[in-house]
Formats: structure tokens, sequence, C-alpha cells
């Protein structure tokens, strides 16, 4: 599952107020979740006979893996560590409680995930699916696991950073949205918190871990499902219509927190991150940005360009200059008030998933 935002107050006349609103994470999910009951537009009431997987490796998972030490919980679920009983290799299991989906919405995410998952490619940065369970209460994703933590934790524990190191992580997110886009998937969730490392190793990769709000989609297929996160969310998803474009602006996010610590639009509403997004102003300004390489802004000029049919795709920004000559560049530290303002953003982004959990 993942998250959302509503539209600014200023946008009703793009944005219906009537859209899909998918909470995760957030204080008013109860709230929404009772509306949703109510609500025959946006999808109707299921109760906990309701068979979420269409396929399943059955129902008692307990006869398979022995539970360890939680590792993680949001609004719809519980993470755990897992061993195979027959082998006694480690696994993750995500837990989604059959209680917290509420619509048929919810559930068609779930189904939607897990499809996802089985569907690409096994390939090195994106966590394996092992299996799927379900029983009354509860469906179980069994995946890969991950021990090396979140990628900026990664970054701030290094105490240093450089353009180089940079244009090296997102090379791998890059590769990682284009396997997704080759397979006819748009991600539609891609932020810091849903890639993790898989080791404590200094050369560990990076993975994606969460697909709960990625898509299908067929060439030339557009949207009008407002979801994502706020900080990372394209101008065109908050207008209705947008396609697969909307993950290099994700990635483009991501790079420009990575270059200089904070987001490109900011505020302390959602409604005014909202508003920053369409306004589409980017500040290049100030520090460290006047020592950042010109080919380094370029690149997230591109990739934040707010015309979808304009911005690169995929395969254009893997050629973009910066990426391919990532090993010769500048291997200067950005300086650590760069480290620093990550480590507040994401400590920041931390505390509100807990508060509003």
């Amino acid at each position: 599952m993942g998250s959302c935002i509503s539209a600014p107050r200023k946008l009703v006349g793009i944005i219906s107020k009537r859209c899909e609103y998918r909470y995760k994470a957030k204080g008013k999910a109860k709230a929404k979740a009772a509306r949703f009951c109510q609500d025959g537009n946006t999808g109707k009431c299921i109760n906990l006979r309701t068979r979420v997987l269409k396929e399943s490796s059955g129902y008692n998972i307990l006869g398979r893996y022995k539970m360890g030490k939680e590792l993680g919980r949001g609004e719809f679920g519980i993470t755990n560590e897992c061993f195979d009983i027959r082998t006694g290799e480690a696994y993750a299991c995500k837990k989604i409680s059959k209680a917290k989906l509420r619509t048929e919405i919810d559930v068609e995410d779930v189904r939607r995930e897990v499809e996802i998952m089985k569907h690409l490619p096994k390939h090195p940065n994106i966590v394996a699916f092992r299996e799927a369970f379900e029983d009354k209460e509860a469906v179980y994703l069994v995946m890969e696991l991950c021990y090396g933590g979140e990628l900026f934790d990664r970054i701030v524990a290094k105490g240093h950073y450089t353009e180089r190191a940079a244009a090296k992580v997102v090379k791998t997110i890059l590769e990682i949205i284009k396997v997704c886009h080759d397979h006819g998937v748009i991600h539609r969730d891609l932020k810091p918190e849903n890639f993790l490392l898989a080791d404590g190793g200094e050369t560990a990769p990076i993975k994606a871990i969460d697909f709960g709000l990625s898509t299908f989609y067929k060439p030339g297929q557009l949207f009008s499902d407002i979801v994502g996160s706020p900080y990372y969310m394209a101008p065109e998803v908050l207008r209705r219509n947008y396609g697969k474009e909307v993950d290099i602006w994700s990635a483009g996010v991501i790079l420009y927190i990575m270059l200089c610590g904070v987001p490109p639009f900011w505020a302390d509403t959602e409604e005014g991150i909202a508003q920053a997004i369409i306004r589409g102003k980017i500040d290049f300004g100030r520090d460290p940005w006047p020592k950042v390489s010109t080919e380094a802004k370029d690149i997230v000029k591109r990739m934040l360009d707010p015309n979808p049919q304009s911005r690169m795709a995929v395969h254009q920004v893997l050629e973009h200059p910066w990426i391919q000559n990532l090993e010769n560049g500048r291997n200067v530290d950005l300086g650590e008030n760069v480290c620093t303002r990550i480590k507040q953003f994401s400590l920041m982004n931390k505390f509100k998933k807990e508060v509003l959990r």
C-alpha cells in the first residue's frame, strides 16, 4: 500500500474532490476509510471473508516459516523477519491485516502489488519476491530480507558526500525504473524510504522494496488517480493526467535532495507542497549549488521538466553525460551541510510517519 496527497484548494477546479485518496501512515486513515464505506463512488466496503489474492501458497504460513523480530510497521501491517523452517534461511514477511483493507480499492492495491512483484524479472536492485500466503485475518508476503537500512541513512552514516556518489545512486534508481518501464510497470511512489541496502557492507546494492502503488500500463496509457508521496509527486499527477514519466520526476526529486539536502518543492503543508510543485520554481542559488557541476544541474532540470512530453525518458537520462562519465565525475565533498540537511529531512519524515501511524 502507498500514500497520497489531497488536492490543494487552488487546484480543485483541476482535480476532482471525489478522487481516490489512498492513505498510508496517516492519522486520518480511519476517518477516511469510514468515508469510503459510506461513499459508493470510492469503493464498496469489504468484509474479512473477502479473498484478496488470486493465487497463494496456502493459508498456514507458520507451517513454513518461523516468525522473528519486527522490522517495521505501517498503516496496513507489520513486517517481521522470518525463517524457512526447512532451511533456516532468513526472509522478510510483510503481514497486511485484512481489517485494514476496508474497500475494494484497498484489496485491488494488494492484489496488484503481488502480481507486479511476480511479473518483474529477477534483478540485483529489486527485492526478490518469494511467495504469498493468505488466511482469514491477513495476507503475508514473503520477500528477500535487506539488512542494510534505508538509502539516506547510509548516506548520512558516511559523513561525506560527492557528486560522483550521487550519480552512482541515481543511476541505480534509473536502472530500476528502466526495468519497470520495459516490463509495463509504472512505480508511482519512488522515494528514498522505498530503497534499502541489501546488507551492511560498503558496496551493498540498493534494493527497491515497495510496489504497493505501482500499476501495469500500456504504451500511451494515462492515469487519473492521485497516488504517491507529497514531495515526489509530478505536477501532472496533481492534474490527474499522467503516464510513466512520473517516475523520472520522482527520481529527479531524489537526486536534487542528494545534491543539496532539501527537496526542490517545500512547504509546511501538503497543500503548500502541491502548490509549489505546480509553480515549478527550482532553487539552484543556495549552497551548495554554486559548486555543483553544470552537468549535474542540467540533468536535474531535465528530469524536473514540468512538461511530461519534453521530460527525458529513462534511456535518455541514462545516456546523459553526467551519468555516462560518473567514474570521472567530481569527487569533491559537497559539504557537511548537505549530510546534515539530509539527516534532518529523513528524521522529520520518520517522525511524521511515527506520529501519524
